[in-house]
């Protein structure tokens, strides 16, 4: 199957069955978004959800995130992934925020990676979801599925070579809900070690599929 082709479907299936896709993150503003993914590295969404109610009643804005000790904030989010190094960023982060953009969020991924706990992949999760820009932010989820179905080809072995190979075939006003996509299709369909390949739509064009499963 030719790439353009395999792409087409991809976007078909998807517009048809989930065509208003969203992040599973609890969030009720632009700041609570970027506290909540720069929590969600390496973690759950489940588990983010689940500490995150406390820690936004206590820090509502930047300002008072800023404001707190480290410590303090490692206390709401001790039983997330690598809390002493998140609650660190969290403060840097607010303190950033701040000092450099008045508390508003940036909209930029130059600006928003010279914030502490942001990188690339954070940085266009804020900008898909928040100001709609059309970025794709490749995570494990991401990273796998694009290369079962053969999106991205296997040479493309960093997460940057994938969001190339996305990004150079899928159009511009799908990309903010591919990026959900593919991460809601590995989450709960194309799992890392045990995919439930005889219960996916696309077995029928994943190259994952026809080489190990059908072989």
């Amino acid at each position: 199957m030719q790439k353009k082709e395999r792409f087409r479907r991809f976007i078909e299936y998807f517009t048809e069955h989930y065509p208003d896709p969203k992040t599973e993150l609890h969030f009720s503003n632009p700041y609570e978004l970027l506290v909540a993914v720069i929590l969600s590295a390496q973690c759950t969404d489940k588990r983010i959800n689940q500490i995150s109610p406390a820690l936004f009643a206590r820090f509502p804005e930047a300002e008072s995130l800023a404001a707190a000790s480290v410590e303090e904030v490692f206390s709401y989010i001790r039983s997330v992934s690598y809390p002493n190094n998140k609650a660190k960023h969290l403060v840097g982060m607010a303190n950033a925020l701040m000092n450099r953009f008045g508390g508003e969020i940036p909209a930029t991924v130059d600006e928003l990676q010279t914030l502490p706990g942001v990188g690339r992949k954070t940085a266009h999760v804020i900008l898909s979801i928040v100001y709609n820009e059309p970025t794709m932010a490749v995570d494990t989820h991401v990273f796998r599925v694009s290369h079962r179905l053969g999106l991205a080809p296997l040479t493309a072995n960093t997460p940057l070579a994938v969001e190339k190979a996305l990004m150079a075939h899928i159009p511009k006003q799908h990309v903010p809900k591919a990026h959900h996509w593919l991460i809601l299709h590995g989450r709960y369909v194309c799992l890392a070690r045990s995919p439930k390949c005889e219960e996916c739509a696309l077995k029928e064009f994943c190259k994952y599929f026809e080489k190990v499963v059908r072989s």
